[in-house]
């Protein structure tokens, strides 16, 4: 019984289909697989977290500029602030959050393969390499994003202590820290795609570096909207995430009037639209001389299918 179960599991897994295709049934059994691969990942990592997550925490607020007391918040007129946790199980609720997401960075490189695996084989050799590439390129400047955001915390948390209002005294718990870390970190990443989807967008005959180019007013303003909304109201902390976007931008923008110089010279049709008709070469060429073939009974005639020896006559005549 045993071997013949193992000759059809082999069997089965010899005449998988190469494309990807299968059941929808094997669809929702191999994500059950990917995603139970990945939570075995994430949940050692939580646990050893979960020994660590009061220096993660530590490392989270120390942002804040802590007051010692009620009185010294008073006295420093709300540059620094009280740093609290609220409720008998805030700080349980503070450890299984840190370690959840300490946990889901770590595993990063196992759940994100799992995710590639179930996806890979639905795609094409080139959307693959599209792919490939999107990581390639994508992981890098997320990370530049990631890293800017923790250098502006420390800079933005005494700004917004500075609207403080006299005599007051601000509380912050180790939660609305760790919220608004994670919130930055993830708009300065995701923020530093931006280039990467343009050029995508241009690879893929969706979008011209001329038009992008035609768009650097609108788009300089709305990343320095961006950039003031996501920031806080510190200018150092919105010129930080503006510039380097406003400059990636660009970059795209050259890297796509290159890539569409390119296509032009491989193709000079590439720049026409549906319904226009492209340039038609009329000019005459010369033909070259009628050639003999052999028939079925050996004899020799032309290529129009006439029989020199008959007199230019075919059967029919």
């Amino acid at each position: 019984m045993l071997k013949s179960a193992r000759k059809q599991s082999s069997a089965s897994k010899q005449s998988k289909d190469p494309e990807g295709r299968m059941p929808l049934v094997e669809h929702l059994r191999e994500l059950r697989n990917r995603m139970v691969k990945s939570l075995l990942a994430v949940l050692p990592l939580m646990v050893l977290a979960l020994f660590f997550a009061k220096d993660i925490i530590e490392f989270v607020t120390d942002p804040v500029p802590q007051c010692t007391s009620e009185l010294e918040a008073a006295a420093q007129e709300g540059r620094c602030a009280v740093l609290s946790q609220v409720g008998l199980t805030s700080p349980f609720t503070t450890f299984i959050k840190v370690s959840l997401i300490t946990a889901l960075v770590g595993a990063a490189p196992v759940w994100l393969y799992q995710m590639w695996a179930f996806l890979a084989p639905g795609l094409h050799n080139k959307e693959k390499k599209y792919a490939l590439s999107t990581v390639a390129f994508g992981t890098p400047l997320f990370l530049t994003g990631a890293y800017l955001a923790y250098w502006v915390l420390p800079h933005a948390v005494p700004v917004l202590l500075s609207f403080s209002i006299d005599g007051s005294t601000n509380y912050i718990t180790a939660d609305d820290m760790i919220d608004i870390s994670v919130k930055l970190t993830l708009a300065f990443g995701l923020a530093f795609q931006l280039p990467l989807i343009l050029t995508l967008l241009n690879l893929g005959g969706v979008l011209s570096g001329r038009r992008m180019l035609s768009w650097w007013r609108g788009m300089v303003l709305g990343i320095s909207i961006f950039a003031a909304l996501v920031t806080p109201t510190d200018p150092l902390s919105m010129l930080v995430l503006a510039l380097p976007i406003i400059g990636l931008y660009f970059a795209a923008t050259a890297f796509a009037l290159f890539n569409d110089r390119r296509k032009a010279k491989a193709d000079p049709d590439t720049d026409l639209d549906d319904d226009e008709a492209s340039d038609i070469d009329l000019t005459p060429s010369t033909i070259g001389g009628v050639s003999e073939v052999e028939g079925d009974d050996g004899r020799h005639g032309n290529a129009n299918g006439t029989d020199r020896h008959r007199g230019g006559l075919d059967d029919a005549t």
